[in-house]
């Protein structure tokens, strides 16, 4: 048991050295109002003068106080400082320096203090680590914390009040941590503010024990009998009254010693029953027996949270990878990696796949299947055509004789006219998928390779590289769907295998017509903006109007002769059953192209581009310059983690018969 407390001391120290406490240890704090008497039961504790002290509030930084027992000077040849001293003390800031003299400490104490926190009275939170060996103290830890205070003096800022109870409960907080609220006896104790605060964190009083101090100041007449006895308010860990030394008793430089005899002359007089239960003697030893109990308590969950961060923590350093040695193989590992991972993505087999949206290859295939494919079956065969279109088309194909039969030329004229209207959703296709590709590259820069973060300008440089990449192949691929619908317009194959047999068409047209009761059908084109008077019919003009033949407008409506209508569904038919087979034919042969042109070849030729422009004896070195940052935290990590492993040794050194 006797080994717990320098146990904690020693992991006080581990953690102190990488700058932060990330594990709550336990450890007894010292909370009271400024000048209730917290600086000399502290001091009564060491039996050595070594406090700073004055007017207004002293201690502005928290004071960690390792207390640590060594045996006496006559059975040490040496002590394990190699210097011969009783009683010595070290601070943490200044590890390589032993201070024998205590009127030192408390110089080192205050200009340590001004360092951080100034000469105008303010406070910092960041704490002063000073270890004290000795033969005359018991084995304890205490944090010293300001006084609770209610008026700034000086330079402090008007809401000091609320920065010194955020620091005290910043500690007391902490569920690990043991109490010691000091509170003068000459006070009301209902108005105490240093069990006011503690009351807030520890309600229960599990972790609460309490000091009145300055029991030789009470009115003549009086005594804190009742208090001491907790009938006043009841504190679960007891309630210990010590007497201070006074001001003259300091100016006049009465030691210790004898003030702690004086001490017990006077709880002999006036509290002969409760002689064996207060004192500072008896709060030493107190608070060392529930300090190591409490640290029994309290070590196999340290334990196992010490476990826990070490994990976490080496997975964060293995995440931030090893500083870099080899640049040539660096470079080309993390190409590699990056090349792969980009690949991966897109075939579908990559570590890091999204579940919120599509990314890489499914939504390369949703381009295809669902935005392309679903695009090009909407686009009505005879959309934009009108009647008066086919035979006007008819008409100019036919020349000046009159047709007795439809035309190829019309047909063939009009077919390309529609086949036009697939080349532009193809080329939306295109941009598409290249948009796709470039997504994928922010995609593996965040997620699958980690590495690649901690260089930035290997990062934006890869990034470039392939960028540069897609931007070369765009208007090779734009080139070659576009030739796709270039070449479904050079030539009509009307003898293709799924193409209806234009004699077949005209019979079935005119069967159909035969079977027709009205003979004959109105059909109308769409109307113009400038001809809205009554529709008009092929006649003779006016006889009271000059005739000018050439401008005689073309009729927007009329009922079409019998083989007007004949020919005018001939073409219709023949236009959409063409027109069905090259949609069908682009469907199916732009995905394919885009995947040869653009995304395959992006995959083939990925890694040797990034080789070809980054691998370059003169750019390694720039490349592969890590972000500040990111080395930053490394070396923090790796502190850390290091702190870790000696807490894990330090508590292991523990057997467990020690714990109980």
């Amino acid at each position: 048991m006797e080994t717990l407390i320098p146990t904690i001391n020693r992991l006080q120290e581990v953690f102190q050295t990488v700058g932060t406490e990330i594990i709550q240890l336990p450890q007894i704090v010292v909370v009271g109002t400024q000048s209730s008497g917290k600086s000399s039961v502290l001091e009564s504790l060491v039996g050595r003068d070594f406090l700073p002290r004055g007017s207004g509030i002293v201690t502005r930084r928290p004071l960690v106080l390792q207390l640590v027992n060594v045996a006496p000077r006559q059975e040490r040849l040496k002590n394990e400082h190699g210097i011969k001293a009783e009683e010595w003390g070290t601070f943490l800031h200044c590890k390589n320096q032993i201070f024998t003299d205590f009127v030192e400490i408390r110089k080192e104490i205050e200009a340590e203090t001004e360092r951080s926190s100034g000469d105008n009275k303010g406070i910092t939170s960041e704490p002063i680590y000073l270890k004290i060996f000795s033969p005359k103290v018991l084995n304890l830890t205490l944090v010293d914390l300001p006084g609770i205070i209610k008026v700034p003096v000086g330079d402090q800022p008007e809401n000091i009040e609320a920065q010194v109870q955020e620091m005290i409960l910043s500690f007391i907080s902490n569920p690990n941590s043991l109490i010691l609220a000091v509170s003068p006896a000459n006070s009301d104790l209902a108005t105490s503010d240093a069990l006011k605060l503690a009351r807030e964190v520890d309600p229960d009083g599990r972790r609460t024990l309490l000091v009145v101090s300055k029991l030789d100041l009470m009115d003549a007449g009086t005594d804190a009998l009742e208090v001491l006895l907790g009938r006043v308010i009841p504190v679960r860990l007891g309630i210990i009254g010590v007497v201070n030394r006074s001001q003259h008793d300091i100016n006049t430089q009465k030691s210790l010693e004898d003030s702690i005899k004086d001490e017990h002359v006077f709880l002999q007089r006036h509290y002969p029953s409760l002689v064996s239960r207060a004192g500072s003697r008896y709060l030493a030893k107190t608070l060392s027996k529930l300090l190591m109990h409490h640290i029994r308590d309290c070590l196999p969950d340290l334990k196992t949270r010490v476990t826990v961060l070490m994990a976490q923590y080496q997975a964060r350093l293995n995440s931030y990878g090893q500083p870099v040695e080899d640049h040539s193989a660096t470079l080309l590992q993390i190409v590699t990696k990056f090349a792969t991972d980009y690949c991966n993505t897109i075939e579908g087999t990559a570590r890091h796949i999204q579940t919120s949206e599509l990314c890489g290859g499914a939504r390369i295939c949703y381009i295809f299947h669902e935005t392309f494919g679903r695009t090009l079956q909407s686009i009505d065969p005879l959309g934009g055509l009108t009647d008066l279109d086919i035979l006007t088309a008819i008409r100019n194909a036919t020349g000046p004789r009159p047709a007795l039969f439809v035309p190829e030329v019309s047909f063939e004229l009009l077919v390309k006219r529609q086949i036009k209207r697939l080349e532009e959703p193809s080329m939306r296709c295109v941009e598409l998928v290249h948009e796709e590709l470039q997504r994928i590259i922010q995609h593996c820069s965040s997620y699958s390779t980690q590495e690649l973060l901690r260089f930035p300008k290997l990062h934006d440089s890869i990034v470039e590289v392939v960028t540069g990449l897609l931007r070369k192949r765009l208007p090779i691929t734009n080139e070659m769907v576009h030739n796709l619908i270039a070449i479904e317009l050079a030539y009509i194959n009307t003898k293709h295998p799924d193409f209806t047999d234009a004699a077949q068409v005209s019979a079935s047209v005119n069967s159909q017509q035969a079977d027709s009761l009205d003979g004959g059908k109105h059909w109308k084109t769409e109307k113009t903006a400038e001809n809205k008077a009554q529709v008009t019919s092929f006649g003779s003009p006016s006889k009271s109007q000059a005739i000018n033949l050439l401008d005689t407008a073309v009729p927007i409506s009329r009922k079409l002769s019998a083989k007007e209508q004949r020919d005018c569904e001939v073409i219709q038919r023949l236009i959409n059953s063409y027109f069905l087979i090259v949609r069908k034919s682009i469907q199916d042969s732009v995905p394919k192209t885009v995947m040869h042109f653009l995304v395959n070849f992006v995959k083939e030729h990925l890694q040797s581009e990034l080789v070809g422009q980054l691998y370059k004896q003169g750019l390694l070195q720039e490349l592969l310059i890590e972000s500040q940052e990111t080395a930053q935290q490394r070396t923090e990590v790796a502190q850390m983690l290091e702190a870790l492993k000696k807490a894990n040794n330090i508590i292991s050194e523990i057997r467990e018969t020690h714990l109980w």
